[in-house]
Parts: structure tokens; C-alpha cells; sequence
């Protein structure tokens, strides 16, 4: 019995160009404009950064009968700078967040209870601040922001 040649791709075969050309694709998309990139991964990173230093605050609040951090401020919001706002740095080397400007959120850091450290912005600009601001409303509605965001604002309140 003859067997009939049978012309195609084999399975293996298939795989592979899928699997060179996905790679193409995403070496293309990089090159193609990578400083975009570079500040979409920075703005999500201050994104998830903004969202973890909220959801801190509010399991404080939780766990303290309605209690915020007491150094948070009243302001109308982040970015009006009519107070200082920026969220001090962990104590670094004997450094106090009682530097002038700063606020200590170090009831959240205690014991890594709610964040093991706190967050500091991407591009680390800030020499005492972690680059991250708050506030409080007249309600005590906190609002959490990332002035550094590359075009766009980063702002979440609860």
C-alpha cells in the first residue's frame, strides 16, 4: 500500500511562526514610541501607588471606629497648594516626618500593619516627600493624588 504525501504545516510549525511573530509585534510596539511606554508604566505605577495608600487609609478608618490619621489636612484638594500636602517618606536614616510640609503617615506603616512601606512616586524626585498627596474635605472625605502624573491627573477619593 502507497502512502499519499500530504502537503501543509505541521502543528509544531504553526506554533512557532505564531510564536515569532507575537514577539515581533511587541518588540515593534516598543520601538516604535518608547518614551510613551516608559510614562504609561509610570503612571500606572502611580496609579496602583494612589489606590494602595487610599485603601490604607480607609482600612485604618475601619479598624479605628471612624477614625482618619490625625495629620491629614483639611484642604479643598490636592493640587490648590494651599497647604502642604505631600506624604512623607518612611523615617529614613533618623529622618522625622516632622521636617516642615510633610505629612506622617506612619500610623500606616506601623508594623506593616496596612502598608509595609509607604509608596514613593516613580521618578523619585522628591528629597524628604514620597511625590503623593492628601487631603481631607469638610466631610472628611480623603483624596489621595499624584501631581508628578505625565498628561493626565491621578486623583481618587473616598
Amino acid at each position: 500500500m502507497k502512502r499519499l504525501k500530504q502537503n501543509g504545516f505541521t502543528l509544531i510549525e504553526l506554533i512557532l511562526v505564531i510564536v515569532m511573530l507575537a514577539i515581533l509585534a511587541v518588540a515593534t510596539y516598543t520601538v516604535i514610541n518608547p518614551q510613551k511606554r516608559f510614562k504609561e508604566n509610570r503612571n500606572a505605577q502611580r496609579r496602583a501607588d494612589v489606590n494602595a495608600i487610599l485603601n490604607a487609609n480607609y482600612q485604618y478608618y475601619v479598624d479605628n471606629d471612624g477614625v482618619i490619621p490625625s495629620t491629614i489636612q483639611e484642604n479643598a484638594d490636592c493640587f490648590s497648594g494651599a497647604t502642604h500636602t505631600e506624604i512623607c517618606k518612611s523615617d529614613i536614616a533618623g529622618l522625622t516626618c516632622t521636617v516642615a510640609g510633610y505629612i506622617s503617615l506612619s500610623d500606616l506603616t506601623t508594623n506593616e500593619k496596612y502598608l509595609s512601606v509607604m509608596p514613593i512616586d516613580p521618578t523619585g524626585e522628591s528629597t524628604y516627600g514620597t511625590g503623593y498627596f492628601i487631603v481631607k474635605n469638610v466631610n472628611s472625605k480623603i483624596t489621595v493624588c499624584a501631581p508628578s502624573a505625565e498628561d493626565t491627573t491621578i486623583s481618587i477619593s473616598r
